[in-house]
């Protein structure tokens, strides 16, 4: 059992809080934690406009310019592998220091890798980008491990899924708007001299490096309760016995992995002659397409996911569907709108044949992905491109219910479980070079999407079968 303490600033009130009793004081520290999740989603998406923007200045294969997504996701494993190592045979770091130091940690790592990227744009050096980027991820993976429990316990215990799907709509809307002001400043906005080298990408992260530490400022200074841990450290791995929770850390990693390489191959993919042939600045607003499509899909799946009513549900769910339509059609023109709308309508009707089951909604969910996927494959034009676009929105619910399949039943070793499902985060390090080297290998990158197509293969087998509790 975990208890709450005052931070050191807050020394006057008694030693336990309990927050779930006094809620309403949790409002202020979940809207400023709630941020790390708007900065971690913008950065992540960040790297799909770094991977054209650097395979072109350094001349890179794909699958090299796909190491950028290594380095990132890579961070992810190590960082959490450590983490695990020290919290199973000396305790747990972070309730030693307390999460709110710990998130601040985070956020100074971060700000950290962000201003590397100043260095390695001057010294244009490519292996100095991927130094950056995996700085900037230790510190994003520390907020990970960091944020997602704190948002769980600021407020009522039977809320905190609500919570915790709001801060990941937060998020996604973070990798919404990442390509297109990522893209503006780093494509649009470069000098004629600018367009060979790095120097476009100055700027931008060094004003993610000022961000971030406005942001630990705001942190350090807000009054946010402290989260302190009574119960006993796990040592051994006996969550790895739950047969469940193992093919869970192979799903989370077949997952991440094949959003990521889809992601990444976006822009470079509607670039082909055969599909529109547009340029990145051009592309960048449907790359945005994509990461907006799993931030509605996220907001659709809490809502048919929840307890409200069938009724409440559809009432909901048409509410965000107008409002989407409208911003769509407002921002970009008709046609596109009512593409989207129809996306939407596909959506919802998987998510009817699912019956809104969890492990169901994971499974045809998957099984949709992979026959938009043999669409982008075999088609040609605004289809293909479409078909590729669409999968944002089937991605949406993915991550977090299969987290939680995998975590269903494993007591006390339910922290060492999700600290083993964090480093499954490195199939995004992984899956994204694998599909650049079939493309550079068969010159043909439409085709390269047969190998997340694999990975969402095994999610619809987890989906219907492997999510199923039983010890190994």
């Amino acid at each position: 059992m975990s208890s709450l303490k005052p931070s050191s600033a807050e020394e006057a009130t008694p030693k336990h809080v309990d927050l779930s009793q006094n809620y309403k004081n949790s409002t202020t520290p979940l809207i400023v934690v709630t941020m790390l999740f708007f900065m971690w989603g913008f950065i992540t998406c960040m790297n799909d406009i770094l991977i054209p923007k650097l395979q072109q200045v350094f001349t890179l294969q794909l699958w090299q310019a796909m190491l950028i997504q290594t380095a990132f996701f890579g961070a992810y494993f190590i960082v959490s592998l450590v983490y695990f190592l020290l919290s199973a045979t000396k305790g747990d770091p972070i309730l030693k220091i307390g999460y709110k130091n710990g998130i601040i940690i985070g956020l100074l790592v971060a700000a950290a890798g962000c201003t590397l990227f100043y260095p390695a744009a001057v010294l244009h050096n490519y292996g100095f980008f991927l130094l950056a980027l995996f700085v900037l991820a230790s510190g994003i993976t520390v907020l990970q491990i960091t944020a997602n429990p704190y948002v769980a316990i600021l407020g009522p215990p039977d809320t905190s899924s609500s919570r915790m799907n709001l801060s990941q709509a937060v998020n996604s809307f973070g990798t919404t708007i990442a390509p297109i002001i990522g893209g503006y400043l780093i494509f649009d906005q470069v000098a004629s001299t600018e367009i060979d080298n790095a120097d476009s990408v100055k700027l931008p992260y060094l004003g993610l490096a000022a961000l971030l530490l406005l942001i630990a400022v705001l942190i350090k200074v807000a009054r946010l309760p402290r989260l302190e841990g009574s119960g006993k450290i796990e040592t051994g791995a006996g969550a790895v016995k739950h047969r469940h929770l193992v093919l869970g850390i192979i799903c989370i990693f077949m997952y991440v992995g094949g959003e990521v390489s889809i992601g990444s191959a976006i822009i470079n993919f509607i670039k082909l002659p055969q599909i529109t042939g547009l340029s990145e600045s051009e592309a960048k607003h449907y790359l945005a397409f994509y990461w907006g499509g799993a931030m509605v899909g996220r907001f659709f799946g809490a809502i048919a996911l929840s307890t409200i009513k069938l009724f409440g549900k559809f009432v909901f769910i048409l509410f965000i569907s107008l409002i989407t339509f409208l911003t769509v059609y407002l921002v970009y023109d008709l046609d596109q709108a009512l593409i989207i709308l129809g996306l939407i309508a596909l959506n919802l009707a998987v998510l009817l044949i699912a019956r809104f089951i969890p492990n169901r909604t994971v499974a045809f969910f998957a099984i949709a992905v992979i026959g938009l996927l043999l669409v982008g494959i075999l088609a040609k034009g605004s289809l293909a491109m479409w078909a590729i676009i669409a999968i944002g929105l089937f991605n949406s619910v993915m991550f977090p219910t299969i987290f939680d399949l995998a975590i269903k039943g494993l007591g006390r070793n339910t922290s060492q479980g999700s600290s083993l499902l964090v480093m499954a985060i490195v199939g995004g390090a992984i899956i994204p070079p694998l599909q650049g080297l079939f493309a550079d290998v068969s010159g043909n990158l439409q085709l390269s999407f047969v190998v997340p197509m694999l990975c969402y293969a095994f999610i619809v087998y987890y989906g219907f079968v492997g999510y199923k509790i039983r010890k190994t």
